[in-house]
């Protein structure tokens, strides 16, 4: 399979990214950081995996599946927590959390 038959996954595992680092960076200046610290953890996690799973695709690597599998888990556990808070930053997580676990659940499926 080309990768250019990934592009719509390696574009949502991208902008997944970096709407989970803008989350971060954004819940590190809210008053009660504390509360915050399950999403933010949420974030960096799902960021780096998104990344991970871009970079596999865009080489068309055997592990790109399985990578996205592990992807569309950590989207969905992102989009959950960050669903919970009124933030218009994690609002915006969850959004293109859950754009990009359906995005890698459909690549990894087929």
């Amino acid at each position: 399979m080309s990768t250019t038959s990934f592009q719509d996954c390696i574009d949502a595992c991208n902008a997944c990214a970096d709407a989970c680092d803008n989350c971060a960076a954004m819940c590190l200046g809210e008053e009660d950081v504390k509360a915050m610290a399950r999403c933010i953890s949420n974030d960096i996690d799902c960021a780096q995996l998104c990344r991970t799973a871009a970079s596999l695709m865009s080489r068309n690597s055997v592990h790109a599946a399985a990578m996205c599998r592990l992807c569309a888990q950590a989207c969905e556990a992102c989009a959950t927590e960050c669903a919970r808070h009124d933030m218009a930053h994690c609002q915006q997580c969850a959004a293109a959390c859950k754009d990009c676990a359906a995005a890698c659940a459909q690549m990894a499926a087929a």
